[in-house]
């Protein structure tokens, strides 16, 4: 059940009580009826979550040259940096769901949109938050919590290690991955750098220097994913986790690697262990770092 269903509850029970206030006591079966609705409503209310979700929140502020101490900032590069970040997000999004096309709109764009809420203190910027439309949960993470995480995530690798970079890529759809660097790229055109909060963590870059490096690390040529295919038995997988052990045939090696978001339940893959099969798996691999292996779809038993 989704926010727009909850609402749709509150407002018949608000129309169920006056319609009951409003109706005569000597009409018995009007008034039968609508107690008879009321108590039916007010069960489905009680069956809803406790604990509403509340719609995801971010701050991205941005210092440097654009920008005027805490009191503003240009006008035109606000709007560009500020599309770009959310171009990123709603690109890691819909990466999160299917595999992107390497060209077209973005798929499901209206139902990852972010809303600027507030402006941030601090240097300037703004407060984002997730669009709560009809498709919100009332539980649990939503798509662009998901997306908010993991672009921080990729700016943070983007900075690290090969192998830091490599673990956040892991999951990211190129053409998100390309979103982001696109949004970095206004950055160092105009000698910007930014901060991203969420939550308790808050990711930052120092000057723009680690901005172009991050730029870089992003790109292709630092940053490669190419289709593998294998063959050998799954010998475990970890469904909450999303992680799977595969034991190659050829060389008896066993790797690691994670599932991805298109596999709705990576439990049946238990169904599975010790079957020889042919795997297809994308391997993201950083620098001269080690591979990474992403299962992206269940291969044919």
């Amino acid at each position: 059940m989704n926010r727009s269903d909850k609402y749709q509850l509150l407002a018949q029970r608000s129309a169920l009580e006056k319609m009951i206030a409003e109706t005569h006591p000597d009409e018995v079966l009007d008034l039968k009826s609508l107690q008879t609705r009321l108590v039916f409503v007010n069960q489905q209310i009680s069956k809803l979550p406790v604990d509403e979700r509340l719609p995801a929140k971010a701050k991205l502020t941005f210092r440097g040259r654009p920008v005027v101490g805490s009191h503003g900032i240009f006008a035109e590069f606000g709007l560009s940096a500020t599309k770009a970040f959310a171009d990123a997000v709603s690109m890691v999004a819909a990466g999160l769901s299917s595999p992107l096309a390497s060209t077209g709109p973005i798929p499901n764009r209206d139902q990852n949109q972010l809303l600027i809420t507030n402006t941030a203190t601090g240097s300037f910027g703004f407060e984002l938050e997730e669009h709560g439309n009809e498709e919100l949960p009332l539980a649990g993470e939503s798509t662009v919590s998901a997306a908010l995480k993991k672009t921080q995530e990729l700016l943070a690798g983007s900075l690290g290690s090969d192998d830091e970079l490599a673990e956040a890529a892991t999951g990211t759809d190129p053409r998100a991955v390309a979103a982001v660097r696109a949004f970095l790229d206004t950055l160092t055109t105009n000698e910007a750098v930014c901060a991203v909060e969420m939550g308790d963590y808050t990711f930052r870059f120092k000057d723009v220097g680690e901005v172009r490096r991050s730029w870089e690390r992003l790109g292709q040529d630092n940053l490669r994913e190419e289709v593998l295919t294998v063959e050998g038995e799954f010998q475990g997988v970890l469904p909450k986790r999303r992680t799977f052990e595969f034991k190659l045939t050829d060389s008896g090696d066993v790797i690691v690697g994670k599932i991805g978001a298109t596999i709705n339940d990576p439990d049946v893959l238990n169904n599975h262990l010790h079957t020889l099969v042919k795997l297809g798996l994308l391997t993201i691999r950083v620098g001269g770092g080690r591979p990474r292996y992403l299962l992206e779809k269940l291969p044919e038993w």
